[in-house]
């Protein structure tokens, strides 16, 4: 059963879909396109559910490695597996796709097929973004992936979408650009892109604090980080309902995910000379940000503001555990990872779920503003009680909602 591709089948998949509805779909406005979207991320999620059943909690090595020569001359391979980080938030991935097609089968009229396929091609980079064990196949699926959300947000987003799609590219990619700096020195130095390789790679401090600042560069503009977060209220103001799902359940997860896969093992020492940078950039975006997100009127931004701070408690999370294995407490370090994986998987959930209801309101009032959603519970109650539960569970998170709670 662990010899079956079903890694592969999970990436690959949803972009074969996507690229069907976009290319071969002669029903590009019609329910066959969104049928055929809807099928693809169906199938997406259930192929992902074997590689939950059948994954090992009690290892620590990678699982459903698949591994076969790309380009020989520069040792890139197609090399992919999960571990107990990577497999939470792909499932999350997944999961949070079906809902954003369903979401979108009504609402988007104006080139429903392109919408769809722009959704189910981001997926597959996600995952991949996930999955790669191989450095550059990890940049590819990081810097693919931009590309149907620049989409998304440039098409079917508010009136100041070309400004807000623009950028967000241009933080991201600008960032992406020094990440692959440093992929080509670590290739230079190792001889191999394998990011293991990387790992075991004695450096010298100074290199690992440009490795780092490069790196740093890349994840916290997209997790993001204070101050480097400005970006993100502007990308989810404009975006449709679905472009800011998974902008904050799933995207927001990949810088997080970033340094645990890349700058924590690769420069130990320079994550721990720098600690303190994270840690207060981390705590200021808990408690600054989350007074700007008090005084917001427009309900995306409030959701947005908020998804910031929580993030700040993942960071902080991570790195406060670095602080804990140089005191040689293993125990507390354990504990502050998973609870920096804890806090991404269930702001994915939370905020993606906020994100809804607050489509569905603008969906029927045409306005995001809080002053507009008096008595909703009079005509939509269950609406409202689900709008309700969904806002207690993100007060029941740390951050800045727990500044009313």
């Amino acid at each position: 059963m662990s010899n079956f591709p079903y890694l592969s089948l999970v990436i690959w998949t949803p972009i074969v879909g996507g690229l069907w509805v976009l290319f071969a779909s002669r029903d590009r406005n019609g329910p066959v396109a969104r049928g055929v979207a809807l099928i693809s991320a169906l199938l997406t999620f259930a192929l992902s559910i074997p590689l939950y059943v059948n994954f090992d909690g009690g290892s620590a090595v990678m699982q459903f490695v698949e591994q076969v020569p790309w380009i020989p001359l520069f040792d890139i391979n197609y090399h992919i597996g999960i571990d107990g980080i990577a497999l939470p938030l792909i499932l999350l991935t997944t999961f949070t796709t079906v809902l954003v097609v369903i979401a979108g089968w009504k609402v988007i009229q104006r080139k429903p097929a392109q919408y769809m396929a722009a959704f189910l091609i981001q997926e597959g980079a996600m995952i991949g973004a996930f999955a790669a064990l191989d450095a550059i196949l990890f940049y590819i699926f990081w810097e693919v992936m931009l590309v149907p959300m620049f989409v998304i947000i440039g098409v079917w987003g508010g009136p100041r979408r070309i400004y807000a799609a623009v950028k967000f590219f241009l933080y991201t990619f600008i960032g992406s650009v020094l990440m692959l700096v440093a992929f080509i020195y670590l290739y230079a130095r190792a001889g191999s892109f394998e990011i293991s390789a990387m790992a075991d790679l004695p450096l010298g401090m100074t290199a690992q604090v440009l490795i780092f600042i490069a790196f740093f560069a890349a994840f916290a503009v997209k997790v993001p980080m204070f101050p480097i977060h400005t970006w993100l209220p502007d990308a989810h103001v404009e975006a449709p309902t679905g472009g800011s799902v998974i902008l904050a359940a799933i995207m927001l997860k990949l810088g997080a995910y970033g340094f645990l896969r890349f700058s924590l093992p690769i420069v130990p020492d320079a994550s721990l000379s720098l600690v303190w940078v994270i840690i207060t950039l981390s705590l200021i975006a808990i408690v600054y940000i989350g007074f700007v997100a008090l005084v917001q009127s427009d309900m995306k931004k409030l959701v947005a503001y908020s998804s910031i701070a929580h993030m700040g408690f993942a960071t902080l999370g991570f790195f406060v555990a670095v602080l804990l294995i140089q005191d040689h407490n293993l125990l507390g370090a354990g504990l502050a990872v998973r609870g920096g994986l804890v806090q991404l998987i269930s702001h994915g959930f939370i905020s993606g779920a906020l994100f809804l209801c607050v489509g569905v309101m603008y969906d029927r009032l045409h306005s995001r503003e809080i002053s507009a959603y008096g008595g909703v519970a009079n005509t939509m109650p269950v609406f409202a009680a689900f709008m309700m539960l969904f806002s207690l569970a993100n007060v029941g998170l740390p951050g800045t909602s727990g500044f009313v709670g």
